[in-house]
């Protein structure tokens, strides 16, 4: 271990100490205020290309347990956090391994002992920045001008990066075609429990080679970065409405909505934990939910598209689902399958598999 420093776009600096990966690191710096589910966070694709700062002070108490993670390996880009816990090994009987030697073996770098509070503050006055994990605060202007750098995608996006390379078959039952745009493994996961065949495709797939598997639903997964990094998608997806029904979670939903020719903004510091109350204005009832997204659907532009939109964020009344019936279209920013997060939305997996049944 070390000392290490966060160095945000606009000069702020954050010291502690580093652990994991030494050197440095650059990513769109975001908070989570989810209390637990680290594990599932770090290992979620949809934070390719982001330092994810926890909110909550004591991170790594359970440890680390390999059937919880949503994916092989890290895509996010660093970790900043309070406190690290249980660094000798917790007693939690799941345990594996404990977190800090996670982080080393991916070479994952965090930065720990930071005052969380006072970055989340920063960053939710000021929006997401820009900004370098180091192990040197060397060449403070270099640096500055990096974590500027940082904020702006690879050429043709982040989702190409995380999604699988070649096509992937769970379970049995009815066929669901999911487009794989940085998919959790526990969009899969809900998807077998209630009896499907899923087959997970590349991002890039056409939509005539999933017609090919004769689905008889097809469900957009998360993914990461800026919905509009992806107009191979938005074409492909744009090509499938009207011929299956379709379910969109969260950049799924974003893509759904474009396909229909609606917009999309980014967000100021995003949605990003597992406490955020939604409305679901058909029924009028309040749900818990788990979000990690930093663009919203523009409400208006919806207008003559033949979508109404479904749920809407309490604490900001941005769109958080649409729904279509004609065309057999449901989507939602939030993710109904948790992980980490209350389970209050499950039931959407139950009733897109009870439509296409």
């Amino acid at each position: 271990m070390k000392k290490g420093y966060l160095i945000l776009e606009d000069g702020t600096q954050f010291q502690g100490t580093l652990i994991g990966e030494a050197g440095s690191s650059d990513g769109e710096v975001v908070f989570n205020t989810s209390m637990v589910g680290y594990d599932q966070i770090i290992t979620d694709p949809s934070y390719a290309g982001q330092i994810v700062v926890m909110t909550y002070p004591l991170i790594g108490n359970y440890g680390v347990f390999s059937e919880a993670l949503e994916s092989a390996h890290p895509s996010l880009k660093g970790l900043v956090i309070r406190e690290l816990g249980a660094r000798d090994g917790s007693r939690h009987y799941q345990q594996e391994d404990t977190l800090e030697n996670y982080l080393i073996k991916n070479r994952l770098p965090c930065l720990m002992g930071v005052d969380t509070r006072a970055l989340t503050r920063l960053l939710r006055s000021r929006g997401t920045m820009g900004g370098v994990l180091t192990d040197s605060d060397d060449h403070l202007e270099d640096l500055v001008e990096r974590a500027r750098q940082a904020v702006k995608p690879p050429q043709p996006g982040y989702v190409l990066q995380v999604s699988g390379r070649e096509p992937r078959q769970y379970g049995q039952g009815q066929r669901v075609v999911l487009m794989d745009f940085g998919t959790k493994k526990s969009i899969i996961t809900s998807l077998v429990q209630r009896g499907c065949q899923v087959i997970v495709v590349p991002a890039a797939t056409t939509a005539e080679q999933i017609l090919d598997y004769k689905p008889q639903g097809v469900v957009l997964s998360n993914g990461p970065g800026d919905p509009m990094d992806c107009p191979y998608a938005i074409y492909n997806i744009s090509r499938l409405i009207g011929k299956v029904p379709i379910m969109g979670i969260c950049l799924g939903h974003q893509l759904l909505a474009l396909s229909l020719g609606a917009n999309t903004y980014k967000l100021r510091f995003g949605h990003r934990g597992a406490n955020h109350p939604v409305k679901d204005l058909k029924s009028g009832r309040i749900f818990i939910t788990s979000q990690n997204h930093g663009y919203a659907v523009e409400a208006d532009s919806l207008r003559g598209s033949g979508a109404e939109v479904s749920y809407i964020n309490m604490n900001d009344g941005t769109v958080e689902g649409l729904v279509h019936e004609q065309l057999g279209l449901r989507s939602v920013q939030f993710h109904p399958e948790a992980a980490p997060g209350p389970q209050d939305t499950r039931y959407l997996f139950d009733d897109f598999v009870k439509a296409i049944a």
